[in-house]
């Protein structure tokens, strides 16, 4: 199977080290105790900004922080200006914007663009600010990151036609010349780690000797049609490693209704654990940090043996013996292209959607696992390890129970998405997303697509 590699590690390392003021902010929002304990709240508090933004949407449900802003600007030779518009948690949240604060700096190296980065002080500033860098006409382009930016772009984009915005992983709902909405196909990304956890799952059975139905799941946030897209994926995953090699899988779900509760993850884990799940993938922001650790202790405390999957950033570093996977959202890469159409005159309003084959989604690949590792290990959330250590235990555990047939099926599936063979339906309602579920739950994979066909 392909996985993804981040360019420019080295060069870009500098820029995203960790940003005190905001761990200091963030850390105030969790307070674990019951059963989670101290070490639970230990581990959710070094890792709780990984995930701030980890899904479509999920920051609007989060409690809006007050931060100061801070500009910074990169200049470099050229004509072509950019701003980058962060979301209001900021840099140092080893995701969302930091991944698009990477795109921008793998353009300014390749374009010699001027790059300039921002922060709003709240969701309340995101309008004048905004409108300033709008009104000011000098920039070539605006990036915008994550679906806070919607209400403000919508207020915004019509009064500058001249303007040229990027919306990155989100969409307003009305198609402009001078905006360009960057989405992602989180269905394909998630079949793949769908066969993936089916194969490990399978594993950890067999090394335990217990019978019966391979039992997979997965701790999600809040029920938006992002999450509907990575549910029919992952779901498709596994009954696609179910179909390919004659193996019962059961599959678990449930919406905790939140991203920012790692108490809640932590409960809802603990339920799924209980009743023999393997493998748990986490899709909730912060709320599945909890999720996080609860297959830590899980495994620690003898109750039984079981692995925990990441998405969008590499999350291995946080516990690479128990998380050795995690599906990617190249946020970076569109942010990328959207400097790219701005310097090569190739500007294309409306939406642009990313999947396999754009490299836009995808799962970790060992160089990605190590840069982020070497980010947090610089920012001091690593402890005990190095980035070399996280490499080398997460490919021991990939190689232990992700076995050459589980690859293979992977690959054949990725290969028939990369070269546009089938493609998925994208649910228009939650009643098409739930008809779409009950079919695959009857193994019928083929009602998640709507091109091409499985079987």
């Amino acid at each position: 199977m392909r996985i993804h590699t981040l360019t420019c590690l080295n060069q870009f390392s500098e820029v995203m080290l960790f940003n005190v003021k905001f761990l200091r902010r963030v850390v105030t929002v969790l307070t674990c105790d019951g059963e989670m304990g101290r070490a639970a709240v230990s581990r959710s508090l070094i890792a709780l900004v990984i995930v701030a933004l980890v899904v479509l949407g999920t920051v609007v449900f989060m409690v809006y922080r007050q931060v100061q802003p801070t500009p910074e600007t990169v200049t470099a030779p050229g004509k072509v200006r950019v701003a980058v518009l962060f979301d209001v948690g900021g840099r140092g949240d080893l995701s969302f914007n930091d991944m698009a604060a990477l795109g921008a700096e793998n353009a300014k190296r390749d374009f010699g663009v001027e790059v300039e980065y921002n922060t709003p002080k709240s969701l309340a500033h995101m309008i004048p600010l905004l409108e300033e860098l709008s009104k000011s006409g000098k920039y070539d382009l605006l990036i915008l990151v994550g679906f806070l930016w919607v209400d403000a772009l919508n207020k915004t984009a019509d009064k500058f036609p001249q303007q040229k915005y990027a919306l990155i992983d989100a969409s307003t709902g009305v198609k402009r010349n001078n905006v360009a909405e960057f989405v992602f196909k989180e269905q394909e990304g998630a079949a793949i780690v769908g066969i993936l956890a089916s194969g490990m799952a399978r594993e950890i059975q067999r090394e335990l000797g217990e019978r019966g139905p391979i039992k997979v799941g997965a701790v999600a946030g809040m029920s938006i049609p992002p999450l509907w897209r990575f549910h029919i994926g992952y779901l498709f995953g596994v009954k696609y490693f179910e179909m390919k090699t004659g193996e019962k899988v059961e599959f678990f779900w449930t919406y905790t209704g939140k991203f920012d509760d790692p108490a809640l993850g932590y409960s809802a884990a603990r339920t799924f654990l209980g009743q023999g799940v393997k493998v748990l993938y986490g899709l909730a922001g912060l709320t599945h940090v909890g999720m996080f650790n609860a297959v830590i202790d899980w495994n620690e405390r003898g109750e039984g043996k079981a692995l925990a999957l990441g998405q969008d950033a590499s999350q291995e570093w946080f516990n690479p013996k128990y998380i050795p996977l995690s599906g990617s959202k190249r946020v970076d890469v569109a942010t990328y292209k959207a400097v790219e159409m701005v310097v090569k005159g190739e500007w294309k309003g409306g939406l642009i959607v990313l999947g396999y084959a754009e490299q836009g989604v995808g799962v970790w690949d060992l160089e990605g696992v190590k840069y982020f590792a070497q980010i947090a290990y610089e920012s001091g959330q690593l402890k005990g390890l190095t980035p070399e250590d996280v490499v080398r235990i997460v490919k021991d555990v990939r190689g232990k129970y992700i076995k050459s047939d589980v690859e293979a099926i992977a690959r054949e599936l990725e290969g028939l998405i990369a070269a546009g063979k089938i493609a998925f339906k994208d649910p228009a309602s939650e009643e098409e997303y739930l008809s779409i579920i009950r079919e695959l739950e009857k193994g019928n994979l083929n009602a998640a697509l709507a091109k091409g066909s499985v079987g």
